[in-house]
């Protein structure tokens, strides 16, 4: 018997490998955007099957095969795995006629021995789909080697394997990644890469016993990510997402970091938000803390439902109906509590200085002392666009009125595919904003006064004055070092007349 000493870890290269080779089954079939539902689907399904085999053999020799105290065992363990619905199970059935309805009736039984905790989370996948995976015969082959993809040996989801990487995670952004340029913002817009997700849990300081809300939380990396920075299992996640997909992508993400008690709702933040305060259904649910990488400058995000909001969020204006970025910061700022609530949301560059109804909400938020801080992030971080973000951070009940500028958009580690924040980068941003301290060319300390004069334009070079001043040039030594050079021209030139004179005597 192998000990756990004797164990290979599973590398993410391994992982990727098969997801990649996973991805040729039905590449020219569906968009590419769309590959990540099945393949993570069935990652998720591979996990839980290998999970479900440690602990099957962990029970089997502690109780010696006695078949009832291992049922018992299994029983309370967090989830339920059925025996016709593991992967290992659709392995065998990989030539089956029907794999494709095989497939969606074990997803069915998952989620039934898993009401609570996986309820509804397969809801929008069909493997049996002739839309999106072709006709019988074609769909059978193509699901065929897709088990057979992930039945590789080196693809072993064991947690003794795997650790605690962040595995679903890792390998949605691979794909991302994979596909962002024909995928654009259907791959990109609703991932945080892992370094500014990273910053902003920093930046924001989760405590114990906080509750954290993302209200547009994607795949629900960066509310992860948050919740780790407490070094704590205390805390409370909530979130809402708009894609059906990418909510059932994000309540799997939550079950494999074992945060089944998430509340992660399907809906539509701006005009059918679901976290609302059980005992006053005119009022949304107040967290310690609102998060959010929301889609930049959406287009008909609901402006007309908006104008009779029942929440009161647009107290300070509506946003254009083009431009739905100043209507995700309102929510976010709304559902913070009163005392000390904080937010942080990542948002393009016209958010800080763009004027009409957007400079008018602006101005408000600024005259109520809630924006703290502007950090200017550097271009192409994020999948699907390479223009430059900034994070706002807005806090509520301060006890001073400044706001921290910083532009850290020089400092990253230029890449292939995207740029990077470096760990030095964050260390200096996060330095910077807690310091609340001049730094020359990097960080300055808004006065109330100074954003007023500048009428309520927060452009970061307005407040960070990054000018580089010319080298001064010494006319002089130019002059000479021209003279010098051609000097030695004319010398070069005699000798090659000396040389040519030669050869045509010869």
């Amino acid at each position: 018997m192998t000990t756990t000493a004797e164990i290979t870890p599973t590398s993410q290269k391994e992982i990727n490998d098969a997801v990649w080779r996973a991805c040729d089954t039905f590449r020219g079939t569906i968009d590419a955007s769309q590959y990540k539902d099945y393949i993570l689907v069935m990652l998720f399904i591979k996990y839980l099957s290998d999970l479900q085999r440690d602990k099957v053999a962990e029970y089997t020799k502690k109780y010696d095969g006695d078949t009832a105290r291992v049922e018992r065992a299994l029983s309370r363990e967090r989830f339920a795995m059925p025996k016709e619905a593991d992967f290992y199970f659709l392995y065998s059935k990989r030539d089956a006629n029907n794999v494709g309805e095989l497939i969606n009736i074990a997803l069915e039984n998952i989620e039934d021995a898993n009401r609570g905790k996986l309820e509804g989370v397969f809801r929008n996948i069909d493997f049996n789909s002739e839309p999106n995976l072709g006709q019988t015969k074609q769909r059978n082959a193509r699901l065929k080697h897709l088990l057979e993809d992930f039945n590789d040996e080196r693809l072993d989801m064991r947690p003794s394997r795997i650790g605690h990487r962040d595995v679903f995670g890792d390998v949605y952004e691979y794909l991302i990644g994979l596909f962002a340029a024909g995928a654009g913002k259907k791959g990109g817009e609703f991932y945080t890469p892992p370094e500014v997700a990273t910053l902003l849990a920093k930046l924001l300081d989760p405590q114990k016993g906080e509750t954290i809300c993302d209200p547009a939380c994607g795949s629900g990396s960066l509310l992860i990510r948050v919740a780790k920075q407490i070094g704590s299992e205390n805390f409370q996640l909530y979130g809402q997402e708009v894609n059906g997909q990418t909510w059932a992508l994000c309540r799997m993400n939550m079950f494999l970091h074992g945060m089944d008690s998430a509340r992660i709702e399907w809906c539509n933040t701006l005009t059918g938000p679901k976290l609302i305060d059980p005992d006053r259904p005119d009022s949304l649910l107040k967290f310690d803390i609102v998060v959010a990488n929301p889609p930049f400058s959406l287009d008909k995000w609901g402006q007309k439902e908006a104008e009779t909001d029942r929440f009161n969020r647009f107290h300070r204006g509506l946003p254009p109906k083009s431009k739905g970025d100043y209507a995700f910061i309102q929510h976010m700022v709304e559902a913070a509590h009163e005392d000390g609530g904080a937010v942080g949301v990542i948002v393009p560059h016209g958010v800080l200085f763009r004027g009409g109804a957007e400079g008018k909400i602006r101005k408000k938020l600024i005259d109520e002392n809630l924006l703290d801080a502007v950090i200017g992030l550097p271009v192409n971080l994020f999948f699907g666009t390479g223009i430059p973000a900034a994070i706002l951070l807005f806090k509520k009940g301060r006890n001073h009125n400044d706001v921290v500028f910083i532009d850290a958009s020089r400092d990253f580690a230029q890449n292939k595919r995207q740029n990077a924040l470096r760990a030095k980068d964050i260390d200096t941003i996060l330095a910077a904003y807690q310091a609340r301290q001049e730094m020359e060319k990097y960080c300055h300390i808004g006065s109330p006064e100074e954003i007023v004069e500048n009428e309520y334009n927060l452009n970061i070079p307005r407040y960070v004055d990054t000018f580089e001043p010319e080298k001064e040039v010494d006319i002089k030594a130019v002059q000479e070092d021209i003279e010098r050079l051609e000097g030695a021209l004319v010398e070069v030139r005699q000798k090659m007349d000396g040389y040519l004179k030669e050869l045509r005597v010869v």
